[in-house]
């Protein structure tokens, strides 16, 4: 963990106080903790002090003693690693190459610095190679998950090569995560990104080496919110207040609100992709654009337009300003800004809904509402984009139009 160093390597005089009721390896000084361990004897020479002292940034004593406990489990497996390196080892004459380094540290303050191995690549190379050959067409979030998974690792146990990180440093990751307070579902998240970056280079570049991150133990329940579903007549009452102001921010609710569509995806919409709004059948298309990608490919779709959706498309449609975006507000800086969106709408809506309850809540709503009206699961997944079960069901072209409009039209018609 890189942790700035708040106090000199040895620590000054009148500092050595020790709280007695301080977690191991921490003292506090003006009510913040800080963590402490002395270098072992054998280790002296490779450090210019004999006591390492860092900042834990905390009054918690909860908080100090899991970062204090990672901290020490990241210089124990380091200084194995010196100690290895050191080693006699038997037959030693029969090698026809030794090692030129040790393996790199754990951490920048710590040890000796090392040379990086020919043969492999680092995270940051691995990171590359990984976004050069699988990022094509993906929407922008794609690559800023990856880079922001590599980046927990190297704040962990630095940028290395693959084939110098180790279990210890996985599980250190894995504590650095839970103590930084990352739901479980995000643990998860930043696991899979980093095992997906070192499988796809160990495979692209035959390197003979294992990954040690692959099943690393979390609580994946940890932390995580449900989403809860909007009822009904909360729904309805989120639609009639949009009535009542009748302004931009209330046409998008309007639009989510009767589609269940992804927030992003609404605010990210151009004029052109709204069809046929005064025909009997109005859709819109759920298509990429510049500044807004996609989820998923299965995204890209046709959405009926019913009720309270085709009345905020026609509003949104009708007071163009010239400009090519349904919503212009969310589209100035050439990216759709949908966190901007998402802060400004939730907070309005939170008189109208439960607790718990926010703008994606109202894409659960329309799943249960399409199964209160017995909607196929099919036609359910493809009207809301979400990925198809089977392999069977991603042939074709999906169900047309018609289909689609008779099943949204049921939705409105029976309120849910």
């Amino acid at each position: 963990m890189e942790i700035p160093v708040s106090l000199p390597c040895g620590l000054p005089n009148g500092l050595t106080r020790l709280l007695t009721n301080s977690p191991p390896y921490t003292f506090v000084r003006r009510g913040y903790f800080y963590f402490s361990r002395r270098v072992p004897s054998d280790l002296r020479s490779h450090y210019s002090c004999s006591r390492i002292v860092h900042g834990l940034r905390t009054r918690s004593p909860q908080r100090a003693k899991s970062l204090a406990d990672v901290a020490a489990a990241q210089l124990d497996a380091y200084w194995t690693q010196i100690r290895l390196a050191q080693m006699d080892v038997p037959g030693m004459a029969f090698v026809k190459s030794r090692p030129k380094t040790i393996p790199l540290g754990l951490s920048r303050d710590v040890g000796q610095a090392t040379e990086k191995p020919d043969d492999c690549p680092t995270m940051s190379d691995a990171v590359d190679l990984y976004l050069r050959l699988r990022g094509n067409g993906r929407p922008k979030t794609f690559a800023v998950d990856i880079r922001r998974a590599a980046g927990y690792l190297t704040q962990v146990a630095q940028d290395r090569p693959l084939s110098s990180y180790s279990r210890q440093d996985a599980l250190a990751l894995r504590d650095w995560l839970v103590v930084r307070g990352l739901a479980g579902s995000s643990v998860t998240r930043a696991f899979s990104n980093v095992n997906a970056v070192f499988n796809f280079a160990v495979s692209e570049l035959a390197l003979n080496i294992t990954n040690p991150f692959r099943g690393v133990y979390h609580d994946r329940q940890a932390g995580v919110v449900i989403r809860k579903p909007i009822p009904v007549q909360d729904i309805k009452k989120v639609q009639r207040a949009c009535r009542d102001l009748n302004d931009d921010m209330r046409w998008l609710i309007a639009i989510v609100s009767d589609t269940g569509m992804r927030l992003a995806e609404v605010a990210g919409l151009a004029r052109e992709d709204l069809c046929d709004l005064d025909g009997p059948m109005p859709y819109l298309k759920v298509q990429r654009h510049p500044w807004r990608g996609l989820k998923t490919a299965s995204s890209d779709r046709l959405v009926p337009l019913v009720g309270e959706a085709l009345w905020g498309a026609r509003q949104a449609y009708a007071q163009g300003d010239g400009s090519a975006f349904l919503f212009p507000r969310y589209n100035r800086a050439g990216t759709t800004s949908a966190n901007s969106a998402s802060a400004a709408l939730n907070k309005w809506m939170g008189e109208y809904v439960p607790d718990g309850c926010t703008m994606h809540s109202f894409r659960h709503s329309m799943r249960d509402r399409l199964r209160a009206v017995q909607c196929p699961s099919d036609i359910t997944d493809q009207i809301g984009g979400w990925a198809r079960a089977g392999v069977g069901q991603g042939y074709g072209s999906g169900y047309p139009l018609e289909i689609l409009h008779d099943w949204m039209v049921k939705v409105s018609e029976q309120g849910g």
